[in-house]
């Protein structure tokens, strides 16, 4: 008797046909706002009055861009988010791994206790008002040190880190025991390495939370302009429309809403660059990092 086989890619039924229209339409959902925002910093501030730009721009003009490149505050505000990224980045990555791999380690003394102590700052915390003293108190307040020391530390990418790390196989961590390795070299080694995926997953977390962030310049600085991230820039940008630093070649080109387009797609390069090359990670870190518990 023949069998037949059957590659299940080979047909489509009706139901794969209603997912592809589906995820095609969340797909254009996500992407829109994106191609709208470029089209509307592309056009004519003086053309947007006719009607607006819902996908190439009629009356193409750089003004925008150049206006807002010429902008000095977008370039320290730029610098500003850059290195407290940059720097919360490797420091935070560091500091939960190491905390991640002692959790994870069966052999840690008072392991249920710093297990509870940590959920506990996540599901409990004090509000905004306490934070704020605590960051006056310390000393941190309009400086940019306030950018940096409180996200060095989270107890749910911790989590994630941890629950990977109980993934791998403990033979690993016996023959280093024996091999005289310690803890230090174990976790640099051997852990790590073994981590790239959860580790980039958290990582790209980590810097889209922080390039992102405008609350900090909000809440915790006097709002001096040399201060500020960039997020509070293009919101200030947004919602008080400056045009005081526009140059009369530029009037009619540009418009309160085209300058702010312009500046959220310059703040959204870097973090389109920095995906794809995390990317291949993602999923897998998610998935690994969620396994054990």
């Amino acid at each position: 008797m023949k069998k037949t086989n059957h590659v299940c890619g080979d047909k489509f039924n009706v139901f794969d046909v209603i997912i592809y229209i589906v995820l095609a339409l969340f797909a254009l959902l996500s992407f829109y706002p994106f191609l709208y925002t470029i089209a509307g910093s592309l056009n004519d501030a003086m053309d947007t009055m006719y009607g607006p730009i819902w996908l190439i721009p009629r009356k193409f003009t750089w003004a925008s861009y150049s206006v807002v490149l010429s902008d000095v505050r977008l370039y320290s505000s730029f610098l500003n988010t850059f290195f407290s990224t940059f720097i919360t980045l490797i420091v935070a990555l560091v500091l939960t791994s190491c905390v991640a791999y002692a959790i994870s380690n069966k052999k840690l003394r008072g392991k249920k206790f710093f297990w509870f102590a940590n959920l506990i700052t996540m599901f409990f915390h004090g509000g905004m008002i306490p934070s704020y003293m605590v960051i006056v108190l310390t000393g941190l307040y309009d400086t940019f040190w306030v950018y940096l020391i409180p996200s060095f530390y989270s107890v749910f990418n911790m989590i994630v880190l941890s629950n990977f790390f109980k993934g791998i196989d403990d033979s690993l961590y016996e023959a280093a025991v024996v091999d005289g390795a310690g803890e230090i070299r174990i976790w640099l080694s051997i852990f790590m390495p073994l981590a790239k995926p959860a580790l980039a997953t958290v990582g790209l977390w980590i810097a889209v939370s922080k390039w992102n962030s405008y609350m900090p310049t909000m809440l915790y600085t006097s709002k001096r302009s040399n201060i500020w991230l960039m997020q509070y820039y293009l919101m200030k940008l947004i919602r008080e429309g400056d045009m005081s630093g526009v140059e009369s070649q530029y009037y009619g080109e540009v418009s309160s809403q085209t300058l702010s387009f312009a500046a959220i797609i310059i703040s959204t390069v870097p973090i389109v660059l920095m995906y794809p090359f995390v990317s291949k990670y993602f999923s897998k870190g998610i998935m690994m990092g969620s396994l054990k518990g």
